[in-house]
């Protein structure tokens, strides 16, 4: 917390995209520091193995979790 606290840090919250995006335990402590959202930009990954049927443009959007900076998608080469 003492890394993400100052008002001068940008908070990157890194997420897996196939879990739920309200259980991501980053985002929660995003949040106790930057309460508006207005310096914490969210990293979604995975998102190349999401469970067929679901697709993770809502959150990419805002509509879900609301960033000042948004959410940018992952996909990580093996």
């Amino acid at each position: 917390m003492q890394h993400i606290m100052p008002k001068s840090a940008i908070i990157m919250a890194v997420c897996p995209a196939n879990n739920d995006i309200a259980n991501a335990d980053a985002l929660k402590l995003a949040k106790k520091a930057d309460p508006l959202g207005e310096r914490t930009i969210g990293v979604l990954t995975k998102i190349d193995i999401m469970d067929e049927g679901t697709n993770a443009s809502d959150i990419i959007r805002g509509l879900v979790y609301r960033l000042k900076l948004g959410f940018v998608p992952v996909v990580c080469r093996s």
